[in-house]
């Protein structure tokens, strides 16, 4: 199984950017697509981005939407998630997972996560 490792997490002014990592243990991360996901305290595990295998399609939340970029880059075994324009409620934990299926975006269809990086923004 992949094992996926996020990394670039830390704490940003409002209006600020930072990019995530998700580096992954090794090439069948190319086969699947990718998500970023997010977890505020006393919060569900919500979807934030995901990108297909191919980078053919991406798919955002609403909420971040022209803000945030995800991509990847299957030789390097690694997937990003560029955040602009951070506000407070981006705080969160994010994690990266990997799938199968492409087109339902619920965190129960990833089958493979990180342990997550801590986004703290201040305002």
């Amino acid at each position: 199984q992949v094992q996926l490792v996020e990394s670039g997490g830390g704490l940003v002014q409002a209006g600020g950017s930072l990019r995530l990592s998700c580096a992954a243990s090794d090439r069948t991360f190319s086969s699947y697509h990718m998500g970023w996901f997010r977890q505020a305290p006393g919060k569900e595990r919500e979807f934030v981005a995901a990108i297909t295998w191919s980078r053919s399609s991406t798919r955002y939340t609403d909420s971040v939407q022209g803000r945030f970029t995800i991509s990847r880059d299957n030789a390097k075994n690694t997937g990003y998630l560029q955040m602009n324009s951070l506000k407070p409620e981006d705080t969160a934990v994010y994690f990266c997972a990997v799938t199968n299926r492409w087109g339902d975006y619920t965190p129960h269809r990833y089958a493979y996560w990180g342990q997550g990086t801590q986004v703290t923004v201040s305002s």
